[in-house]
């Protein structure tokens, strides 16, 4: 069964279940050093809004985060203070004991003044993996939640960027930095188009009896159509008077945005592919072009 975005309120609820229950396989399985950070996986899970990244959107915030160095992690660097963002398509995997273990969500919130974060998979995913790499053994499904988590951790909160490099040592750089840019990435409206998503009925009825406030599932994806700012004007003129006879692909990249008080302050913008030069002029070609296309 594929998921989708209106299955995340019960996803998450169901893995919150398995957390606060000191009887499930989870908790009790797990050493003392693992129940604190469950107890806070718990906590951020009950109050985390809720994110899902579609394919092209999981795609651009790997290719983009590739060319990241480094990162924020402070409540305003965040869509929210906590969140959960299930990335349609998988980040890559991490290792858990010389395994590979598929990443598709994770989740974020404070911790003793730090940010944590946790890796996690689904159980279908997990299920298909074993079954995939005919495994010696057979899951139980009913003792393992929705959203398994595999691996937790924590991140400075500081006024400069963290580099990646010097983040936790068990966590691929790919995985970390997708996240960053995804975060980056969500603060563009130009570029992000966001739409809503509630459970269905049954899930809805569900929370009205508890007395709970129906949650609501934010989708994030590529808008159809993106113009990037500074293009040149037809004629191949710029601001500078130069007059270009050729047109040529700038590829994807960041680039520190002035915004704020009289513009003093510094954001990383996404700047999609785009074919720069006056309209008609003849495409330079180069030994190797890459344009990445939905």
């Amino acid at each position: 069964m594929t998921l989708r975005p209106t299955q995340m309120p019960k996803l998450r609820d169901q893995t919150t279940a398995f957390l606060r229950d000191p009887e499930s396989a989870i908790r009790s399985n797990s050493g003392s050093d693992l129940q604190a950070g469950y107890d806070n996986l718990a906590s951020c899970l009950t109050a985390a809004d809720l994110y899902w990244a579609t394919p092209d959107m999981t795609a651009l915030a790997m290719s983009s985060g590739a060319q990241l160095a480094a990162a924020r992690w402070a409540t305003a660097d965040r869509p929210s203070p906590c969140g959960l963002m299930l990335f349609d398509g998988g980040l890559g995997t991490i290792d858990g004991h010389g395994v590979s273990i598929p990443v598709e969500a994770i989740t974020w919130g404070p911790y003793g003044g730090e940010c944590m974060l946790w890796l996690l998979v689904s159980r279908r995913r997990m299920v298909q993996e074993v079954e995939r790499l005919k495994q010696p053994f057979t899951l139980v499904e009913e003792k393992i939640p929705p959203l398994l988590p595999v691996y937790g951790f924590t991140l400075p909160v500081t006024v400069e960027p963290v580099p990646l490099v010097e983040a936790d040592k068990g966590v691929p750089e790919p995985i970390l930095a997708a996240l960053a840019a995804s975060w980056l990435l969500m603060q563009q409206p130009q570029l992000i188009e966001r739409a809503q998503h509630r459970p269905d009925n049954t899930a809805a009825r569900s929370y009205a009896r508890a007395g709970r406030p129906v949650p609501e599932v934010t989708s994030v994806g590529l808008r159809r159509q993106y113009v990037p700012q500074g293009q040149e004007p037809v004629d191949g003129t710029d601001v500078a008077g130069r007059r270009y006879l050729h047109r040529w692909v700038v590829s994807g990249h960041w680039r520190d945005q002035p915004y704020g008080r009289e513009r003093a302050l510094r954001r990383k913008t996404w700047i999609p592919s785009y074919v720069k030069g006056p309209e008609g002029a003849p495409l330079l070609s180069t030994e190797k072009v890459n344009v990445w296309r939905r």
